[in-house]
């Protein structure tokens, strides 16, 4: 079992046993014998967003790099989905980013793709971790002082993203248009208001000037409750709101109402259907859909494909499937014709041309099917042991299953990034939801804590 990487990389709280320069350092290392190990060049292209940790974790991992020989690249500041696009673009070893996604400024991490624009699966960042871990390797190099300097990349990243989403869309699909773009104090405050000018949108810009301790603070995909204010004062069309990193995205439409990732997904599925853009007709998401989402693809005679969470976990199937749309209920959205990871502003873009092809608001386009009622519950937990292993969770759950039968569903399952339980229980009545779902957080929290 990893000790480091989770769902999405590896990620903590900055300073402390699992996000510091220590491991910076030795992550850097690491990377380079992985990379000699595996017959890869180890030239690393290195971003990060606006957290004030970023610089220094930056510095200590290419000090790692290029203390065993290798090449460390910095590129700045971009959002996650633009390294991605960036590393299959320059044809180096390696793209790493420096960034905590939704978290807020007191974490960071580390997100790892290959060359071709992927992220690692588990085997290979298992063979990363035991590199990592392995206090047998000898990382001194027994030689002389290697006389290496970071580079700085002589592109624009900034600007090649930006044209490559551009180009993605018919030309000025944001005409008549007004947007308001929440950039989360992160890595979309430069790149998304140019992306969006450029379509020919009117825009509107919050939570854009990041300071190195505001991002995701009260802003972006996890707080958007001044963002369906600002849409609502300002008479536009809808609101967007990335993560601290950019790859993931939630909608606000013109009345404030916001909207989930499934109901995001449904508006997809129908633009690819219109566009005649939908190979063979299949969608992939996670265990969290909901289960009204997944009854009305059908309707529309769409396949749909469970994924465990995590955006790469949607990947992978989607490739097995050869699937050309997925996504997570949290605004991870994939367009496999396009990009290699979930990428909030091309979703946001593709969300705009749904609503120009369609000529309708996206209050309306979000009402074409209800919800079943969901309740989201997480517990801190001091540890994570394995819920199988719990008679009375086990149990507990079993009750409630049998008091829902065919009418919901319940899923426990830990956090991928952080100590938390998340409890999970839908059905057809909120109240009786909202009751099983507290005697289950009871349970983890007294036999977890």
């Amino acid at each position: 079992m990893k000790k480091l990487f989770g769902t999405d990389g590896i990620r903590g709280i900055v300073n402390e046993a699992n996000m510091n320069v220590e491991l910076a350092l030795r992550f850097g290392q690491s990377l380079v014998v992985y990379c000699q190990k595996n017959n890869i060049a180890p030239i690393i292209f290195i971003s990060r967003d606006t957290r004030g940790s970023g610089p220094m974790l930056e510095m200590a991992v290419s000090a790692g790099i290029m203390s065993l020989g290798g090449k460390a690249v910095s590129s700045g500041i971009i959002p996650t989905p633009g390294l991605a696009f960036m590393v299959k673009q320059m044809g180096v070893g390696m793209g790493l980013m420096v960034s905590a996604s939704h978290n807020d400024y007191s974490y960071n991490g580390f997100k790892l793709f290959k060359n071709d624009g992927t992220k690692m699966n588990e085997q290979e960042e298992e063979e990363l971790e035991n590199i990592i871990l392995n206090d047998e390797f000898d990382f001194s190099t027994g030689k002389e002082f290697v006389n290496s300097d970071l580079e700085i990349v002589d592109v624009q990243p900034i600007k090649e993203y930006a044209e490559f989403l551009i180009k993605a869309l018919p030309e000025k699909v944001g005409e008549n248009f007004k947007i308001v773009l929440d950039c989360a104090n992160g890595a979309t405050a430069e790149v998304a208001p140019i992306v969006f000018e450029q379509i020919g949108a009117d825009i509107v810009t919050i939570a854009d000037c990041p300071d190195g301790k505001n991002i995701n603070d009260d802003c972006g995909s996890q707080y958007t409750a001044n963002l369906s204010r600002k849409v609502v004062e300002e008479g536009a069309h809808l609101g967007l709101a990335f993560d601290g990193d950019g790859d993931r995205m939630i909608a606000v439409a013109e009345d404030g109402s916001v909207l989930t990732g499934d109901q995001l997904l449904y508006i997809y599925a129908q633009l690819l259907l219109e566009l005649e853009h939908f190979t063979n007709k299949i969608v992939v998401s996670t265990v969290m859909s909901n289960i009204n989402f997944i009854n009305n693809l059908k309707k529309l005679g769409i396949e749909h494909v469970v994924t465990e969470v995590g955006d790469r976990a949607v990947f992978q199937a989607m490739q097995e499937r050869e699937a050309v749309i997925g996504g997570e209920e949290s605004g991870h959205i994939i367009f496999s014709k396009h990009q290699t990871t979930g990428d909030g502003i091309l979703s946001g873009l593709m969300l705009v041309w749904a609503m120009k092809i369609f000529g309708k608001s996206l209050s309306e386009m979000s009402n074409q099917f209800s919800l079943a009622p969901k309740v989201l519950v997480n517990v801190p937990v001091k540890e994570k042991t394995s819920l199988d292993l719990i008679p009375e969770i086990v149990e507990e759950i079993r009750q409630a299953e049998e008091v829902l039968q065919e009418t919901g569903r319940i899923l426990v399952r830990y956090s991928g990034t952080e100590n938390l339980c998340r409890i999970m229980v839908e059905g057809e009545n909120e109240t009786q939801i909202n009751k099983i779902a507290e005697a289950i957080a009871l349970i983890v929290n007294e036999k977890l804590n």
